[in-house]
């Protein structure tokens, strides 16, 4: 394989075919700013370009600067990231600004081995912010880049166990030159045409070097390991009411969905916790459940209401008209969302 003509191909390819993003600079225009990257790249980590853009223009009218959002107040970050899921994101995310600010005077640093040791940045973020934003020589190496890879090159080593042979070989056709452009095709060619199901390869720029298009099976690529079953949990929400009011709570700062407004809930088990930490004695009216997947485990939360009186401690009344305000994570929104429709269904 010409392995010195992939850069050159994909580049041109690249140049007439970039996506338009707002973080994006396009091909020949200076780098976007460092911060602008770093919030895009940190906002993209297991989610998708549709699902970022409003998130990222909220962010960015907020909070315009690291330093503006190192003085944000925390709950305001974390209510503002509700819904895009990964709370540890957002956590990370505002110390990471602060870091930058009191550690760094505001700049961010400019390599890799710098940016890994702020808050929140692995080796992937910070060879993407590397090259993206300065330039920098750096594999930079997404899902969309390793499934590009590993089909140029058949490699045949199951994943996760593979991405070091992936690794190696997207270091082998990184240019020294563009390698932000570099690093932002190859996502653009995994996103739009490299695909997981059904790769446009007669559109591919890079067809005739194609490895697995030549021995007829792109698709086959990655190779990827068995997965195993996720465990499945059960929990019970509690959706109580006073005075068109409905009683949230903050969730402990570390752990799944740190930090944020929830329902109160008790424990997340294999068995039916049933009323196990309700808030208050009272008695609940079963308003359904929803599903939600996290990581490592799928989750069945059981939704139970219940009226009082009572005087309720650690917590917040929220106006139930203004719930979508609240900034509840998903599973959290969901849940509420099927607690009004039960009290709807039973006044009619």
């Amino acid at each position: 394989m010409p392995v010195d003509a992939i850069a050159e191909k994909l580049l041109r390819w690249y140049d007439a075919h970039h996506r338009r993003l707002p973080w994006r600079a396009n091909p020949g225009e200076p780098p976007t700013e460092p911060y602008r990257v770093w919030l895009s790249e940190i906002m993209l980590q297991q989610t998708t370009v549709a699902a970022v853009r409003a998130y990222y223009a909220h962010f960015t009218t907020r909070w315009p600067t690291v330093t503006d959002l190192a003085d944000a107040d925390e709950t305001e970050v974390m209510s503002a990231w509700a819904g895009l899921g990964y709370y540890a994101r957002a956590r990370n995310l505002i110390a990471c600004a602060r870091a930058v600010v009191a550690d760094h005077g505001g700049v961010f640093p400019d390599d890799e081995a710098g940016l890994r040791g702020l808050p929140g940045i692995g080796d992937y973020s910070a060879a993407a912010i590397a090259a993206i934003a300065f330039g920098r020589r750096a594999i930079v190496v997404d899902a969309n880049v390793e499934r590009v890879t590993s089909r140029l090159f058949a490699c045949d080593r199951p994943l996760p166990a593979g991405r070091p042979t992936i690794r190696a070989l997207a270091d082998g056709i990184t240019p020294q030159e563009r390698a932000g452009d570099f690093a932002q095709a190859m996502m653009d060619l995994g996103s739009s045409i490299c695909t997981v199901r059904n790769p446009q390869c007669l559109l591919c720029p890079l067809a005739d070097d194609c490895v697995a298009r030549s021995a007829g099976d792109p698709q086959a690529f990655p190779v990827k390991a068995p997965k195993k079953a996720r465990p499945q949990r059960r929990g019970t929400a509690f959706w109580i009411e006073r005075d068109r009011h409905v009683w949230l709570v903050r969730r402990p700062a570390t752990g799944l969905l740190g930090g944020m407004r929830a329902l109160p809930s008790g424990p997340w088990t294999d068995e039916d916790p049933a009323f196990a930490d309700a808030p208050l004695p009272a008695r609940w009216a079963d308003a359904g459940s929803v599903d939600h997947v996290f990581t490592h485990f799928a989750l069945r939360l059981r939704i139970v209401t219940a009226a009082t009186s009572a005087e309720l401690t650690d917590g917040e009344w929220w106006p139930i008209a203004r719930i979508e305000e609240a900034g509840l994570p998903t599973l959290f929104a969901r849940a509420a969302t099927r607690a009004i429709a039960a009290a709807e269904q039973m006044e009619r």
